[in-house]
C-alpha cells in the first residue's frame, strides 16, 4: 500500500467512530485512487420507524463527514466533499477528495472521536461554567444556535417529556422489533448493537427486560397488568433526565428542508459532541419527541394503535409548546452534564468490514477519471512526508 492509500485508512479508521442511531452506522467505504474515496451511505427507514425520512441517518453521516475533515488536518489535509445529485435520497453518496492545506493546523478536537460516547446514566446537576457554555455554543457554528434548558423546573419538563415519549415507544409493536433487534443482551460491548449494560437500567430490570423482550405477549402482558413500563422509564429517562446539568437543542438558522441541510446539521452536531468531551462533558442524545412531533406535523401514522397515536399526537403538541418557536428548526437535543465514563458502550465495526471492493471504478479512475485533480502531483509530494 501506498503512503497517500494508507493516509486515506488511517482517516476512515477514526472517522467510522461517528454516533448513528442504535449504532446502525449507515456507511461504507470505497477507494478509487490515493487522493479520491467515496462514502455510500444509506438509511432504515424502510424498517426503523425513528428514522423517519432517513433524517436521523443523515445527521449520522453529517458527523462522518465532520469527523473525515478533523482527522485529515492531522495530515495536511482537508477534503473538498461533493455530494453525488443522482442518487436517491435514501443512499447519499459523496466524493471525497484530499486536497493539500498548507499551514493547515491539526484540529485537538481529533483526539477525541473515539473517546465520545453516550452516557445513558444519572450526570452531576452542577450548572455547566459560562466558559463551557460558550466553548459549545461557538462548536455548532454560525448557521445554528444552542438553546438551553437549566434549572430543575426546566430539566423536570424535558425528563417528565421523555418519560411519557418512552411510556408510548415501549407500548407500540412497531417499535418493539427495532428495540428487540438493536439491543445486544449480556454484553458490555458491541461493534453493531447497543449493549444492554449501557442502556441504564439495573442489573435486576435488565434481566427481566431480557427475558420479557423475547415475545411481544410477553411484553403486552407485561405492560398491561404489571405495570412494565415504569421502572424503564424512570431508570432511562426520569431519573437522568433530572440528573444532568441541562437539557439542550441544536436549532438551525433556517428550517431544513434537505438531505444537505440535514448533513450540515450533522456536523455542527458531532462538533459540539466532540466540543462536550474535550471539556470533559456527558452527553446523551433525545431524539424521540422530535421525531414523534415530525410524525404529526407530516401527517404520518407512527402507530396501527388508535389509543397509542392519540396520545402520540397529544405529546408532539406539548413538545411543540415546550419548545416553541424553533419547533421546526431544532435538529438534535439532548442532555449533558459532568460525570463517569461510561462502562459500557457501542462499538463499530472493522474498517475492513466497512469497505467495498469495486474494481471496475479503479479501472475507470486509471483510464482517465475526471474526478481525480490535477495538483495530484504536490499532493503526492505531500503525502510522502507523512
Amino acid at each position: 500500500m501506498n503512503m497517500s492509500k494508507r493516509v486515506i485508512e488511517q482517516v476512515l479508521e477514526l472517522a467510522r467512530w461517528a454516533p448513528s442511531g442504535d449504532n446502525t452506522q449507515p456507511w461504507r467505504f470505497r477507494v478509487v485512487s490515493e487522493y479520491h474515496f467515496v462514502v455510500h451511505g444509506f438509511d432504515t427507514r424502510e424498517w426503523c420507524l425513528y428514522d423517519i425520512d432517513g433524517r436521523p441517518s443523515q445527521l449520522a453521516l453529517g458527523a462522518l463527514l465532520e469527523n473525515i475533515d478533523i482527522a485529515l488536518s492531522e495530515h495536511g489535509l482537508t477534503a473538498s466533499i461533493a455530494r453525488r445529485m443522482n442518487e436517491p435520497e435514501t443512499r447519499p453518496t459523496f466524493d471525497v477528495r484530499l486536497e493539500p492545506a498548507p499551514g493547515i493546523d491539526s484540529d485537538p478536537l481529533r483526539h477525541f472521536i473515539a473517546k465520545r460516547s453516550v452516557q445513558r446514566r444519572a450526570l452531576r446537576t452542577r450548572y455547566l461554567a459560562p466558559s463551557m457554555k460558550s466553548a459549545l455554543e461557538a462548536a455548532v457554528g454560525a448557521d445554528h444556535h444552542v438553546r438551553w434548558f437549566e434549572g430543575f423546573r426546566n430539566r423536570f419538563r424535558v425528563a417528565a417529556l421523555m418519560f411519557q415519549t418512552s411510556g408510548i415507544r415501549l407500548r407500540m409493536p412497531e417499535a418493539y422489533s427495532v428495540h428487540r433487534d438493536v439491543i445486544a443482551w449480556n454484553s458490555r460491548f458491541s461493534e453493531a448493537k447497543v449493549p444492554d449494560a449501557a442502556i441504564g437500567l439495573d442489573p435486576v430490570t435488565t434481566r427481566l427486560m431480557r427475558w420479557v423482550m423475547q415475545d411481544w405477549r410477553r411484553v403486552r402482558f407485561f405492560n398491561r397488568f404489571l405495570a412494565g413500563t415504569w421502572s424503564p422509564r424512570m431508570q432511562m429517562d426520569l431519573v437522568p433526565g433530572v440528573a444532568c446539568a441541562a437539557h439542550f437543542a441544536i436549532v438551525a438558522a433556517r428550517t431544513p428542508a434537505d438531505v444537505d441541510d440535514y448533513i450540515a446539521a450533522g456536523r455542527a452536531m458531532q462538533r459540539f459532541w466532540l466540543t462536550a468531551t474535550q471539556l470533559g462533558l456527558q452527553l446523551q442524545p433525545e431524539m424521540t419527541p422530535l421525531i414523534f412531533a415530525a410524525y404529526a406535523r407530516k401527517g404520518r401514522c407512527l402507530t396501527g394503535v388508535a389509543r397509542i397515536r392519540e396520545r402520540a399526537a397529544m405529546l408532539a403538541a406539548r413538545f411543540e409548546r415546550l419548545v416553541a418557536p424553533d419547533a421546526t428548526s431544532i435538529v438534535f437535543m439532548g442532555r449533558v452534564g459532568e460525570g463517569r465514563d461510561p462502562v459500557s458502550r457501542s462499538l463499530r465495526l472493522p474498517l475492513a468490514d466497512l469497505m467495498l471492493d469495486d474494481p471496475s471504478a479503479n479501472a475507470s479512475n486509471r483510464h482517465g477519471d475526471p474526478m481525480v485533480h490535477a495538483d495530484d502531483t504536490a499532493l503526492s509530494r505531500l503525502l510522502q512526508r507523512q
